[in-house]
């Protein structure tokens, strides 16, 4: 059995605290890179001695898979100033989080307290297929060259190798790599480019042979998306070649997160050695498996989720699969995960706080590898040789279906009673634009944030001593409130029109209202990777959801009563929540969210009913959750447009919706952003340089738009020159009546020392745009 990948982040987290000390300046590379390799050590050693047999090698990365194949096979912009040979760790982290202090050499010590210089801007960052995990985006020309300039495939097998443990590396495909990429030269397409990038990808296979290694796992996640011909020609073309470059090195070609569809007859004709099909997301798979009985195939079944939290009812899925494998040799069929264990936390025994029914009905990263091990016995051995394990899952999703602590009567029944008028504004948006203009009295270009302000050391160290019951609830919120006057005050101070109270209450955007919520429950050590050594902890959506009192009106008021300038109440989205939470697999994601929203919605009743005027109705993650193939988009969107309708519109025409998405191809969902009939809609546009209005612009959008001016992901201070470019930009494309002044995203990850400037900057931007438009 194998894992396709595990978790890299440490189970303390060792991988965040390590890059943030180096990208500091406290400590020095070498430290950064003994942790690395004591955490692969640990997961190697635990993963062997849990009994896998295909363990990974490779699936480690300090930042991102995708940017280490771009460090792989050379692929390094020009703006960084790379002259070959092996890729600098600095630069390395230049082409990630951007750099402030640009030499010609391109060193880079990543001071996070860098506040001022040019400085490099990061590669473009979007969503990982429909995960909520953050990929680096390969720019590539067409006159790209490649060449092999990382080892670290093969360093990693052969670390692994001095340990006494033997490995399957994992690479990520060259197809998948290049459909990803994006190119700065419009109508190119870097598949072309294939024929130049094969022969690293050749050499790498030959070197790993050399090493000792005789599998390697080809990453091929673009074999479950919407391929034209040429894309699949081009999967013939690159394992033909591959299979050939090192003849005895045998070749595991895994896809994941949906079914291979229309693709199958290519995967399926590839000259590969074996084949993963994820059995998890796309469980009709499995009814095509007798086909590949006829080839020379090692079949990998995904059977465990690699996505989710919930325990495997293992006795069913081997009566679902011991029909169909019956009589196939056993060393042509492999056990593992749906996908790589990266999106699931690492291991459920350090929850000592978890409810003990609810803890029983979850699996995390070594728990699904111990249920591989029990499937993969119960095939070899028969269902005797784990009798007890076996029952006691049986034992766990019975319990788990019929408990109280899963169904609501009173929340169903609310939800069956949803009406379509629950889903419509009023009047039209050019009614409402006109009676928001003349409440509000706004300038041209309104200047605002996101939402969040910083989350220093002494606001975590508040929060953390709250609930540990070592500071009165009293003295928090006054802790609390000084933090909010503060970021009130220093708001109007720099002239933002529309405030924003800084979210200091807030751990997550997602679990602070979960924790309000009930059918939610919470970790303390479940962290996964979003990007980089920005971890999140999901909440698990168990049951059914309500809201019990309203959750963010207290801190709203305050902020209100401090200043005469507009303060936005700021809530996430339905759809978000949902998208960035565990969700339960015993009940249709469109009706959790349907349950979701009817909670927000009630909190938007309470917040303009106290006044609010201005509500901020996040959807970061609608686009994510899209389904992989176009045919199953429009059932998704409309459920997920509804619910953040559902949740938005019971409010008067002056109350002005906004909502703020971040970080995905929005040209895919125009049409469902038109109708989700938000009053303003903030996204994040200054990497790719406001080529996400070009679609806005063709569609002719008729609401107000607050392009991000400036990337936050990066401890990069823009100047006014390059804030005011991107301004412009957008007014090439967009009426100055519908445009609005904002960061990319919210401000928590970042500190003062930044935000600060950056956003005077802003400020100062805009109000030089707006004296511009007014003297023409």
């Amino acid at each position: 059995m194998a894992t396709l990948g595990v978790p890299r982040i440490g189970r303390r987290r060792e991988l965040k605290f390590a890059l943030e000390s180096y990208w500091s300046g406290k400590s020095p590379a070498a430290d950064l890179l003994a942790t690395a390799k004591a955490l692969r050590a640990a997961s190697w050693r635990e993963q062997h001695d849990r009994g896998v047999s295909k363990i990974p090698s490779n699936d480690f990365s300090l930042y991102d898979h995708m940017l280490d194949t771009v460090a792989m096979v050379g692929a390094v912009p020009a703006r960084y100033v790379w002259t070959g040979g092996e890729v600098p760790l600095d630069t390395y982290f230049a082409m990630a989080r951007g750099n402030q202090d640009h030499a010609a050499d391109c060193g880079y010590a990543g001071d996070e307290h860098a506040a001022n210089g040019h400085g490099l801007a990061a590669m473009e960052m979007t969503k990982w297929f429909d995960t909520n995990y953050h990929y680096i985006v390969p720019e590539l020309t067409d006159d790209q060259s490649f060449a092999l300039s990382s080892a670290k495939p093969v360093d990693h097998f052969l670390e692994a190798k001095a340990l006494g443990i033997h490995t399957r590396p994992v690479l990520l495909g060259p197809v998948t790599f290049l459909k990803l990429a994006k190119s700065p030269e419009e109508g190119f397409n870097p598949i072309a480019l294939l024929p130049r990038l094969l022969p690293v990808y050749e050499e790498l296979l030959r070197r790993l042979k050399l090493a000792g290694a005789d599998w390697v796992q080809i990453d091929e996640p673009a074999l479950v998306v919407d391929l034209v011909p040429n894309e699949r020609d081009a999967l013939q073309f690159a394992y033909c070649r591959l299979s050939k470059a090192a003849p005895e090195l045998k070749i595991m070609v895994a896809t994941y997160f949906g079914s291979l569809g229309d693709n199958l007859e290519t995967a399926i004709s590839l000259p590969v050695a074996g084949l993963h099909v994820d059995l998890v997301r796309a469980p009709e798979q499995l009814e095509t498996v007798g086909r590949l009985a006829q080839k020379e195939l090692v079949l990998s079944l995904g059977l465990i989720d690699g996505r989710n939290v919930w325990r495997a009812n293992l006795p069913a899925i081997l009566d679902r699969i011991k029909p169909i494998v019956a009589g196939w040799p056993l060393d042509r069929v492999e056990i593992a995960p749906s996908c790589s264990m990266l999106h699931v936390p690492i291991d459920l025994d350090m929850e000592t706080a978890l409810d003990a029914d609810v803890k029983s009905w979850l699996a995390f990263a070594a728990q699904k590898t111990d249920e591989l091990v029990v499937l993969a016995r119960a095939l070899a051995e028969g269902r005797d040789a784990v009798a007890a394990e076996l029952e006691a899952s049986a034992e766990a999703a019975a319990a788990r279906a019929t408990s109280a602590k899963v169904h609501d009567p009173l929340v169903e029944g609310r939800v069956a009673s949803i009406k379509v008028a629950m889903t419509r504004r009023k009047s039209a948006f050019a009614v409402r634009s006109k009676l928001q203009g003349d409440t509000f009295g706004l300038p041209s270009f309104p200047t605002t944030t996101i939402g969040s302000f910083p989350q220093t050391a002494e606001v975590r160290k508040a929060r953390a001593a709250h609930a540990k019951g070592e500071l009165r609830y009293v003295d928090y919120e006054a802790f609390l409130k000084k933090e909010i006057e503060a970021a009130v005050r220093w708001q109007e101070e720099i002239g933002l029109d529309v405030l924003v109270h800084g979210e200091f209450e807030r751990n997550d955007m997602v679990q602070y209202f979960a924790e309000q919520l009930r059918g939610f429950a919470f970790t303390q050590h479940g962290w996964v990777q979003s990007y980089g050594s920005r971890f999140v902890r999901p909440p698990i959506i168990i049951g059914d959801v309500s809201r019990q009192n309203p959750m963010t009106l207290h801190w709203w008021r305050y902020a209100r009563s401090l200043t005469p300038k507009p303060v936005k109440g700021m809530l996430t989205g339905p759809v978000t929540i949902l998208n960035w939470s565990f969700v339960r697999d015993d009940l249709a994601r469109s009706a959790v969210c349907r349950q979701v929203a009817l909670a927000i919605r009630d909190e938007v009743s309470d917040l303009e009913k106290a006044g609010a005027r201005m509500i901020q109705i996040d959807e970061a993650a609608l686009r994510e959750g899209l389904p992989l193939r176009e045919a199953d988009w429009e059932a998704y969107l409309d459920w997920a447009v509804e619910c953040f309708r559902l949740a938005s519109t019971a409010v008067g025409d002056a109350t002005q919706i906004h909502t703020h998405m971040c970080y995905s191809e929005f040209g895919d969902i125009v049409d469902a952003i038109a109708a989700m009939d938000a009053d303003v809609i903030s996204i994040e546009t200054s990497r790719s340089q406001m080529e996400l209005l070009d679609t806005l612009r063709t569609f002719k959008y008729p609401n107000e738009i607050g392009p991000g001016v400036y990337d936050i992901h990066s401890p990069r201070v823009p100047e006014v020159g390059e804030i005011s470019n991107l301004i412009m930009l957008a007014r090439e494309r967009l009426s100055d009546g519908q445009l609005w002044v904002n960061p990319d995203c919210g401000l928590k990850t970042r500190r003062w020392e930044e935000v600060r400037p950056a956003l005077m900057n802003m400020v100062a931007a805009a109000r030089a745009i707006r004296k511009k438009a007014q003297t023409g």
